[in-house]
């Protein structure tokens, strides 16, 4: 009977990291990943819209639970907090799925290609970012302050996941933490 097909975005995500690192991502086709995964090219494109995807794994699926974890925190909690949480609570993932991050992490942090279409990945990231803080402030959206400080959030997240990928020992979630709280003991307690 053959191996079952990958019918979600993890495994299919899974499927394609393990192949990128063994053969290189330029060297990976979709061909060959639909061939791993048992399935054919259409099934593949209603779950990714490119092979650059693959690494994000269910990254839209991400954003709304980050959309739904920013909308529940209390609205009294401090903006610098409420951020700090809501990025922790983003890159918190099973024990059994740090593996596979840490070499999805590694890619896009390392491929060129990969880190290109990520300025895509990270906008709308960022945004999710920007109208939690525009709605806090009743600013716009696309207002200085909002985007200044999702953009603070992207580089406090990336310089973590680096300090993470150069230490095997590093808890992730901790460094998140850390950062952003010496990101506002420098800056101050702004509320």
């Amino acid at each position: 009977m053959g191996r079952a097909p990958a019918t979600t975005h993890g495994e299919l995500s899974h499927i394609a990291v393990a192949l990128f690192l063994e053969r290189g991502f330029e060297e990976t086709t979709v061909d060959d990943i639909v061939e791993a995964a048992g399935i054919g090219r259409r099934t593949f494109f209603r779950y990714f819209r490119s092979k650059n995807d693959l690494p994000w794994g269910d990254f839209d699926r991400l954003l709304d639970q980050m959309r739904g974890h920013l909308a529940a925190l209390p609205t009294d909690l401090p903006l610098r907090d409420a951020l700090r949480l809501a990025v922790i609570e983003f890159n918190r993932f099973p024990t059994d799925e740090i593996p596979v991050h840490r070499e999805r992490m590694w890619l896009l942090l390392n491929v060129p290609t990969l880190m290109a279409h990520s300025t895509l990945r990270y906008a709308e990231w960022r945004q999710v970012i920007a109208e939690f803080v525009a709605e806090r402030l009743h600013q716009s959206a696309d207002s200085l302050e909002p985007q200044a400080i999702a953009w603070a959030c992207l580089g406090l997240s990336i310089a973590s996941y680096e300090q993470w990928l150069s230490h095997e020992d590093a808890d992730l979630l901790l460094l998140i933490d850390e950062a952003f709280r010496r990101a506002s003991a420098t800056w101050g307690a702004q509320s």
